[in-house]
């Protein structure tokens, strides 16, 4: 008898502990299937994601695409427009400065303007204090 009650102890434990892990299985099994429910538009929606920044990227290398093209087309336009427009440029400008050569040569009569300053032993000297000095020089050779 005592073996009998210590055996419907035991199944009543067992059974107990089997209905605990029935319970804690179909738990789980919801929440696998929750997390399924909604992993699947977010892996939809993260793979929409990917391809719309694809687009994108594709976008941007088709604009670099086109920016590298002017880029390249302009620099060929500066060196036609340099090659074209330079050679002439540096003739009429250097004609220019010999007919200026040639007019200030012509006007001899009028006199060279007197620079600004004189330098002195390594002294800059102001065109007043010049000025001074001759006055200076010619008042005593007077007397």
């Amino acid at each position: 008898m005592l073996v009998a009650v210590f055996w419907a102890i035991l199944v009543s434990f067992l059974a107990v502990a089997l209905a605990r892990v029935a319970q804690t299985l179909k738990a789980t099994t919801k929440l696998v299937a929750d997390v399924t429910d909604q992993a699947v538009p977010l892996l939809a929606d993260a793979s929409a994601a990917v391809r719309s920044a694809q687009t994108q990227i594709d976008r941007v290398d088709a604009i670099a695409t086109d920016v590298q093209e002017v880029t390249s087309n302009a620099s060929a336009l500066s060196t036609t427009v340099a090659s074209t427009f330079g050679g002439p440029l540096v003739k009429v400008a250097a004609f220019g400065y010999g007919v200026r050569r040639a007019l200030g040569a012509r006007r001899e009569d009028v006199p060279a303007k007197e620079s600004r300053r004189t330098v002195i032993v390594g002294r800059t000297v102001p065109a007043s204090r010049r000025e001074k000095r001759k006055y200076r020089e010619n008042r005593g050779k007077r007397d």
